[in-house]
This record gives structure tokens, C-alpha cells and sequence, in this order.
């Protein structure tokens, strides 16, 4: 019984047949895919795109220049330098970020006491050269000012889990 069933499916096709019917199946259902350029989905809060440095609501940096972040990176991809101003206070003169090394794990985030150094909401900074790959203060500041609405946001939601 088992040959003559195995002969009746080889001449009847019927695994041909089946594969068709799926295909068919398929080409008529709505697609999953999106156009990406033009449409985007949401992100998660917890996204970790590119780097930004905040300022505080007078226009002051965060960065306290404790180097942590620095300290923390597995990667060795923040390079921090300062120097103490006239009020007592210690602030960075220089603060880069080799984004070829960084891994985007987020741990500089975590070990800010201010809140300074965050990962914000961009994931499109594709660049010609690895030059333009190397943030420097100006820049961080330049993306923590572009997006503080949205970094502070995402700060605030992701409150209860830090």
C-alpha cells in the first residue's frame, strides 16, 4: 500500500502542485514590508543610535567631566579631557567619540550621573569617510541640541528600568 501511494504521488505531482498553491497563496496576501525611505516604524525607547550630549535647561553642558564613561567603555571608544574653570567646577575641553569603535552598548549612558552623554534616536549617520566617524564635542552637543525633546523622552520612559 505504502509503493502504490508513493507511485500515485509521483505521477499526480502533488508535491508540485502544493508548492504552486502556496506560492499562489502568497503572491495575492498583503505584503509585510514597508517603504523604507518614506516610511518608518517606531522605535523602541531603549533604542541606542547615535550619541549626544545634553545641556542643562540654562544652556550649560551636563558633563561634569567624572570620565566614567570613559572609564566603562569596553571598547575604548571615548577619549575625555578637562580642565577645573574659575568656580571650582571641573568641565571637558575635549570629549570624542570614535564611532568606528563603538559597540552601542550603552554602557557610557548607564554610568553618567547627569545624564550627559545619551544614545539618541538616530540610526542613519552613514558617512564617506572614517574621519566624519570621529564625534567631537562640537558635534555631540550639536545632535544633544537637535534632539533634546525627543532624548528627554526617552529618558523619562525609560526611568522605571534604570
Amino acid at each position: 500500500m505504502a509503493t502504490l501511494d508513493r507511485v500515485a504521488r509521483s505521477l499526480l505531482l502533488t508535491e508540485l502542485v502544493s508548492g504552486m498553491w502556496l506560492t499562489l497563496r502568497a503572491f495575492f496576501s498583503p505584503k509585510a514590508t514597508i517603504n523604507y525611505p518614506y516610511e518608518r516604524l517606531p522605535l523602541s525607547p531603549r533604542f541606542k543610535g547615535e550619541h549626544a550630549l545634553r545641556r542643562y535647561p540654562n544652556g550649560e553642558e551636563r558633563c561634569i567631566a567624572c570620565k566614567l564613561c570613559e572609564a566603562v567603555c569596553p571598547a575604548q571608544a571615548i577619549t575625555i579631557e578637562a580642565e577645573p574653570r574659575e568656580d571650582g567646577s571641573r568641565r571637558t575641553t575635549r570629549y570624542d567619540i570614535d564611532m568606528t569603535k563603538c559597540i552601542y552598548c550603552g554602557l557610557c549612558e548607564e554610568a553618567c550621573p547627569v545624564d550627559a552623554i545619551v544614545e539618541g534616536p538616530n540610526l542613519e549617520f552613514a558617512t564617506e569617510t572614517r574621519e566624519e566617524l570621529i564625534y567631537h564635542k562640537e558635534k555631540l552637543l550639536d545632535n544633544g541640541d537637535r534632539w533634546e525633546a525627543m532624548l528627554a523622552e526617552r529618558l523619562r520612559v525609560d526611568a522605571p528600568y534604570r
